[in-house]
């Protein structure tokens, strides 16, 4: 089933809201990264993280070195940005 990608207002209302995410260069995800004191720091998080996707049945990009962890996030039902990204994005800035 295809989900419908945010128009270009209703990317920008999103992204006004996720202050510290960064609009891909392509325009077809959100980005963001993490850093934390630790990589045990960091992989708690990332258990949160997973939590939070399985529940949400939506499931980021993603990686980690040490500290940090970076995020993507991208529908590709939506071929781009959907709900579901800000959604996601929303919950995982409540962790923090």
């Amino acid at each position: 089933m295809a989900v419908p990608q945010l128009t270009a207002a209703e990317r920008a209302d999103a992204l006004a809201e996720l202050l510290d995410w960064n609009l891909r260069g392509d325009g077809l995800a959100i980005e963001r990264e993490f850093r934390f004191k630790d990589f045990s720091q960091a992989w708690a998080f990332m258990s949160r993280v997973a939590l939070i996707a399985e529940k949400l049945d939506h499931h980021p990009e993603w990686s980690n070195v040490y500290n940090r962890v970076a995020i993507t996030l991208t529908t590709h039902d939506a071929s781009g940005l959907s709900e579901r990204d800000a959604k996601m994005a929303r919950a995982i800035d409540k962790l923090i």
